[in-house]
């Protein structure tokens, strides 16, 4: 089977099932495994994919997602062309487990689906901590400030790990957040998750310097942290890495 894979994330299940070498094309943004998708063709940005360099790798399946604003137009572009598609729009971590399990199915990996799904059911297994839960502010964006909202897997992320998302009773996927909002928030910690940026280039200043923001919690106590959205924003295997990472988060603002 030829697969076409839109999203970091969906390039990452499909290599986690094992179905690499069935990988004829990927996004420009996917970059891990790096030694397998380093050497595939590109079919162009993940907001702005070039569909005729899709159909010219004549796909049996293209899997593509529409888990950040825009990719809707991609999405459209791909269905006009009659290309067959599976796609992906996870909200919570259920979502994100039925993926697996759907993608496992179209590419017949069925049993190497139920392994991944077995070690994000051990993960959501482990209880919470019993303290207060501890509000963390997830930026997946800087200027302006996006955070996530309630249709996001970060909340139950967080939850596990004795954490909350301050903006995680506002009704969207992500929104933008003004200095009033972040300062009634009063998040212990600020977590840099800028999508498509490597964690090397997160720059803490670029928060620590915003007017209004000195007094806040997290950045008065110096926790202004980075995590790359590898672990946080790509709704696939790599997430179960990302409950330890935030934990780690809240166990510094509990020291």
């Amino acid at each position: 089977m030829r697969i076409v894979s839109h999203t970091c994330s969906n390039t990452e299940i499909v290599c986690a099932l094992g179905r690499a070498d069935w990988l004829v094309g990927v996004d420009d943004h996917s970059d891990f495994p790096p030694e397998i998708v380093s050497t595939l063709p590109r079919i162009g940005p993940d907001l702005d994919i070039d569909v005729e360099r899709v159909q010219a790798l004549k796909p049996d399946l293209v899997i593509t997602s529409l888990t950040v604003p825009g990719h809707e137009r991609c999405l459209e572009r791909l269905q006009s062309a009659g290309l067959p598609l599976l796609l992906t729009q996870p909200q919570g971590l259920t979502d994100v487990i039925e993926d697996i399990r759907r993608i496992g199915l179209a590419l017949d990996a069925a049993t190497a689906a139920r392994h991944l799904i077995e070690a994000f059911e051990q993960r959501l297994d482990l209880p919470p901590p019993a303290h207060a839960p501890v509000p963390i502010l997830i930026e997946w964006w800087p200027k302006p400030v996006i955070v996530p909202g309630r249709r996001s897997w970060t909340n139950e992320m967080l939850e596990r790990v004795g954490g909350v998302n301050p903006f995680a009773d506002v009704d969207r996927e992500s929104l933008e957040i003004s200095t009033e909002q972040a300062c009634s928030a009063q998040p212990e910690a600020i977590v840099m998750s800028w999508c498509g940026v490597a964690e090397d280039k997160y720059r803490p200043h670029i928060v620590t310097r915003r007017e209004g923001w000195s007094e806040l919690p997290a950045v008065r106590n110096g926790r202004v942290l980075p995590i790359s959205e590898a672990w946080l924003g790509r709704p696939g295997p790599r997430l179960i890495e990302g409950f330890d990472r935030l934990a780690e988060v809240v166990r510094r603002c509990r020291e």
